[in-house]
């Protein structure tokens, strides 16, 4: 049986972010630590400008911290190495976004196949059984030749979780996933993010306002000030 520090998929550790120059500069991150765990789902909740979205990219590694520790499956990423963030991005973290971000003149599969052709690990017949599969799971299966356009709201979502995935990434990181979406379409995008990141043994950190979907989740993060309170 594994022990919670085997099971850590990523960690921050005393991170602090000022954004803005002069006067305007602003603390937006204050010394925040977490741990997030393979199978687990979190939430963080707060009020908009309380530092959600910032601590997400910077977990992301699409942005750097001013000080602290960003460790993945227990190795620090050097704040001040880009080579390293691009690596270990695309090796171990998969983004859901509020808007789906697909390219339009590709068909689903095209789309989710596209973080595969970055890493460049897969032949193309794998690559293109990867894509198919994880669009089946996530209930699209006879729709993988679709352009966006043919798609609904809520199906874009979906290939947008599936090309999150691809890359079988130790962390999924969402920001308003289901913003877009109404209430059936959000449950629907909400619980095929969460049932296959479990399934696979992901770590999953969703940023939302919508607390019915917080209360789904297995962990909820309170933040306020750029700090977690209890």
């Amino acid at each position: 049986m594994e022990s919670n520090s085997e099971r850590i998929a990523l960690e921050c550790r005393d991170l602090h972010k000022h954004l803005g120059e002069g006067e305007m500069r602003v603390h937006v991150l204050r010394g925040v630590n977490l741990k997030l765990y393979r199978g687990e789902v979190s939430a963080i909740v707060g009020p908009s400008g309380c530092g959600k979205s910032t601590l997400l990219y910077l977990l992301g590694l699409l942005d750097r911290q001013d000080s602290g520790q960003i460790l993945v499956r227990g190795e620090e990423v050097p704040a001040d190495q880009d080579e390293a963030h691009t690596r270990v991005r695309g090796e171990h973290i998969g983004f859901v976004f509020q808007f789906h971000f697909l390219l339009p003149e590709f068909s689903a599969a095209e789309n989710v196949m596209l973080p595969m052709r970055k890493l460049g690990r897969l032949s193309e017949k794998e690559m293109e059984a990867r894509a198919c599969s994880l669009l089946s799971d996530v209930g699209l299966g006879e729709k993988t030749h679709r352009l966006p356009s043919q798609l609904s709201g809520g199906e874009q979502q979906r290939v947008a979780i599936a090309r999150s995935l691809a890359n079988l990434p130790s962390v999924l990181l969402a920001d308003e996933p289901t913003g877009n979406l109404d209430v059936k379409n959000s449950l629907m995008v909400f619980d095929s993010l969460t049932q296959l990141a479990k399934e696979k043994g992901q770590a999953v950190l969703i940023v939302t306002h919508n607390p019915d979907l917080a209360d789904k989740c297995d962990r909820i993060l309170r933040m306020q000030d750029g700090q977690f309170i209890d």
